[in-house]
């Protein structure tokens, strides 16, 4: 079963039922700036897009970080530490509840990744649909125990991790016997094109014989485009209003028209991988159409009763509803039964066989 159909009963209001196929997860992570007007504008804007969830991050910057905690870009000339960074992206758990509920609302699965032990709880009584795991909360065991007694499936981000460290977490979400998606993931912002990791897709699938997905930061459509020709079950990518935002993730982030854009193309081959066509078949449906589209033999001039056709004399011209074109070879040499006009096409009765 698909994470999408997994899912799919919280997908109320959807227009379209179907819940095969890639969930596809918009992601708002700080780009609401702190601002809790914003982070519900996104609701709407990804709701509108057509993607299955939004998701969130969830911050308690006294329960997640120290004061010493560096920047990883100082990007925030409003705020003095990293840690007061955190601090301004709370919110309340009233005010995550409204976003819940607003989510609901407009049929998108409500998802926000943890950071600490104390936002995992927090979010277990606001409600989400799975549990998103950030690449580098891979191996935080005490998170892991603590959403894996929700029951809920996991989604495992790997952009920091080597193969023995995702091979761990995998185990131990299996342990718990808990469907899971695991996303190649590159931690760079924006990702390049030559680290995408699309190779990975095939290669996870294969390890951990589990729904596979691409947690995409390359700032662009295409890569999420090249994920759904070769299958994901699971399509994460960050989302911006605008490119003129500011905020750390904007360079690596689509803006909404584009998630529109995305989702409109990973539904339409997901259409053509799951409708394989037999082309006899497609043959015969354009066979009313051959007449219009192919050539007949035609003469190139008028022609006289009892001439012995020889190349000078035809030619190839639309419609394709007299002698084929391909016979032409063996059209000459043959003798007119009648005159035929210029561009008249022949018939088969127009001719006679010469010993």
């Amino acid at each position: 079963m698909s994470f999408r159909k997994l899912l799919g009963s919280s997908m109320k209001g959807k227009k379209n039922q179907e819940t095969g196929g890639c969930l596809i997860i918009g992601e708002v992570a700080q780009a609401h700036d702190g601002s809790l007007g914003m982070a519900h504008a996104f609701i709407d804007a990804i709701a509108s897009a057509g993607a299955d969830a939004i998701k969130f991050q969830t911050h308690i910057a006294a329960a997640e970080s120290t004061p010493s905690e560096p920047w990883r870009v100082k990007f925030s000339p409003q705020d003095s530490t990293r840690y007061d960074y955190w601090k301004r992206m709370e919110f309340t758990e009233e005010q995550w509840r409204g976003l819940k509920e607003h989510a609901d609302e407009r049929g998108l699965l409500f998802l926000s990744s943890p950071f600490s032990t104390e936002a995992v709880e927090l979010l277990k009584r606001v409600g989400v649909a799975a549990w998103k795991i950030a690449s580098g909360e891979l191996n935080n065991t005490v998170m892991f125990q603590q959403m894996a007694a929700t029951k809920l499936p996991v989604l495992l981000s790997t952009g920091m991790s080597p193969l023995h460290e995702i091979d761990e977490a995998v185990a131990l979400v299996r342990s718990f016997n808990l469907p899971s998606a695991v996303l190649q993931c590159t931690t760079a912002y924006p990702c390049p094109p030559e680290k995408i990791g699309l190779n990975l897709i095939p290669f996870f699938r294969e390890r951990y014989a589990c729904a596979i997905g691409l947690s995409d930061h390359s700032g662009t459509i295409y890569a999420g485009l090249a994920a759904a020709t070769i299958g994901i079950e699971v399509l994460e990518i960050h989302v911006t209003m605008s490119r003129e935002m500011f905020g750390p993730d904007v360079p690596a982030s689509i803006t909404t028209s584009e998630l529109g854009q995305l989702v409109e193309g990973i539904r339409f081959i997901e259409r053509m991988r799951s409708n394989p066509v037999d082309k006899n078949a497609l043959a015969e449906e354009a066979a009313p159409l051959r007449g219009m589209f192919t050539k007949s033999i035609v003469a190139r001039r008028n022609l006289p009763v009892g001439t012995l056709l020889r190349e000078e004399h035809l030619t190839v011209k639309k419609p394709g509803s007299g002698i084929p074109a391909a016979r032409l070879p063996e059209v000459l040499g043959t003798r007119l039964r009648r005159t035929v006009e210029v561009d008249e096409l022949l018939r088969e009765a127009d001719l006679e066989r010469v010993n």
